[in-house]
């Protein structure tokens, strides 16, 4: 599945690139945004996840801990490099054409 924060903010910054246009603060700003927002749902929220996944694999190892766990951590929390592009992607093509 693609994803959705990066099409929304891609086609956010899309629209205001083109009906404010691409030089001004604001169009700069929902760019930064744009960037800040894929970063986290690619980068630091695939790590979580992945970090989420060998926590689970520690507490169930037998003998490793005496730690009571009532539900495990969530795994999926991030997206791939291409998930990311591909919600960018649609992004910005809803944004063109609206």
């Amino acid at each position: 599945m693609p994803s959705s924060h990066s099409a929304v903010v891609a086609g956010l910054a899309t629209l205001i690139g083109k009906y404010e246009g691409v030089g001004t603060p604001i169009f700069a700003l929902a760019l930064i945004v744009a960037f800040v927002v894929m970063y986290d749902a690619c980068g630091v929220r695939r790590a979580a996840g992945k970090q989420a996944a060998l926590l689970n694999k520690l507490i169930e190892t037998p003998g490793l801990t005496s730690m009571q766990v009532s539900e495990r951590l969530v795994e999926v929390l991030g997206h791939t490099p291409v998930q990311v592009f591909v919600g960018g992607m649609i992004g910005v093509i809803a944004g063109l054409i609206i």
